[in-house]
């Protein structure tokens, strides 16, 4: 079932697009992110609303004000929290739901650029038997799988002096948590366990990413780069992007 709706979907759109370009299989990682992002923008949409939402809520004086009541009372500042919520029509949820969708997506096509890397008689014969008809297998293996100085197949590496830098997982470091910091909005209040915990995950999502880029193959950490590009450029494109919230606070002192 897995291989059936998510796997071999993938596999094949991947093979089509790179039988398009030139038998390029980093552009067809490109592209393949920029289809991807197109097809679940509603949902980024929805995304970037709630989390502006959120911001906005944070702001507001009613929300302030039910912050100092209760603050000696979390159980009911939750409960009148989530009346405020309701109220509002606001999801606080809403804004999770394109980050769930991304990993069966990255899962997926990790397993995916592995299969496409087949080298062996017998990982061949099991990567065709997935191949829809269409698609000319023939003239297509074995995958190119060389993208400017990287194997996409392995863990990216820049020698320097010696020393293996893994840009390609600094860069998705850096980008995913400028990312993070687009999805949480600023608190009003820094020391409630919500703020403590987005604060939390604004610092350890970039570095979970970074390290499953630093870890697994190249086209894996070149599809995560490239869809935080794309996500920053929608989140622009809405005319949301603030600079200055997403860079560290020690820089912003500087």
């Amino acid at each position: 079932m897995w291989n059936t709706i998510i796997i071999d979907p993938m596999m094949n759109l991947l093979l089509w697009i790179y039988s398009i370009l030139w038998h390029n299989f980093g552009l067809a990682i490109i592209v393949f992110t920029i289809l991807i992002r197109l097809v679940t923008h509603p949902l980024t949409v929805q995304q970037l609303k709630g989390s502006q939402a959120m911001a906005d809520l944070q702001k507001s004086k009613k929300f302030q004000e039910l912050q100092k009541k209760y603050k000696d009372d979390k159980e009911k500042l939750q409960q009148e929290t989530i009346k405020l919520y309701q109220e509002l029509g606001i999801n606080p949820l809403a804004s999770c739901l394109p980050t769930i969708i991304q990993f069966p997506i990255m899962i997926g096509l990790y397993q995916a650029i592995m299969w496409l890397m087949s080298v062996t008689p017998g990982q061949l014969l099991n990567f065709v038997r997935h191949i829809y008809p269409f698609i000319n297998a023939s003239s297509l293996i074995p995958i190119n799988n060389r993208f400017l100085w990287m194997d996409l197949a392995q863990p990216e590496r820049v020698n320097i002096f010696g020393v293996g830098i893994p840009v390609l997982a600094i860069l998705v470091v850096i980008t995913t948590y400028m990312q993070s910091k687009m999805m949480t909005p600023p608190s009003t209040s820094p020391g409630n366990q919500g703020a403590a915990m987005a604060q939390s995950m604004t610092l350890m999502m970039p570095l979970f990413m970074g390290y499953i880029a630093y870890l697994y193959s190249s086209g894996l950490a070149l599809y995560f780069l490239i869809g935080n590009i794309i996500y920053m450029v929608q989140y622009a494109a809405m005319g949301k992007l603030n600079w200055r919230a997403m860079l560290p606070k020690f820089l912003l002192r500087t």
